[in-house]
């Protein structure tokens, strides 16, 4: 799996964007928010239980990111079309902000290393990814655990001060000064 300093991979992938006709698809690709902080998160499949309340969570939370200069983008190995259909019927993904990313051909979560051993679906995965393409960040859960979008937040703020920030730190605590 890839780990923090590894750089991200380069990914052209189709993407549900919009609800708008004619709009709904996007390719996205590493350099379509050039200069951002992407923050990438996986998710097994779509039309699940545990995954639209993550999803949700992430859209509600979307401007937060935008404050901090970083790109959402969701991921799985439904195509768009899915991506699509489950927008359109979920009442909590209708107006979701920001790209999900649809590998169908599983190329990008390979080489990511978090395909499922047995289930060949993507596990709930996020990372933290710098301007420059390095994962700064990495988590991983089972299949059946839900991940918490502040965390991934705290994290975010954390990493951006370029500092040393101790256990529990939030935006606004003190830093360590190294003497």
């Amino acid at each position: 799996m890839l780990t923090v300093g590894n750089h991200f991979p380069h990914f052209r992938l189709p993407a549900a964007v919009s609800l708008e006709a004619g709009k709904q698809f996007q390719d996205i690709q590493n350099d379509t928010f050039p200069g951002k902080w992407m923050v990438v998160f996986s998710w097994p499949l779509d039309f699940t239980f545990v995954c639209p309340t993550e999803i949700a969570e992430f859209g509600k939370r979307n401007g937060d990111f935008a404050d901090r200069d970083a790109q959402l983008l969701g991921l799985s190995c439904d195509s768009e079309f899915v991506h699509l259909a489950w927008r359109q019927h979920h009442p909590d993904l209708k107006a979701l902000p920001f790209p999900m990313l649809a590998d169908k051909k599983r190329e990008l979560c390979q080489a990511l290393g978090i395909l499922h051993p047995q289930e060949g679906i993507p596990l709930r995965a996020t990372w933290i990814v710098d301007p420059q393409g390095v994962i700064r960040f990495v988590s991983v859960h089972d299949l059946d655990v839900g991940r918490n979008v502040d965390e991934v937040l705290r994290t975010l703020d954390a990493l951006q001060t370029g500092e040393l920030c101790p256990c529990n730190w939030k935006k606004g605590d003190k830093t360590l000064e190294v003497k």
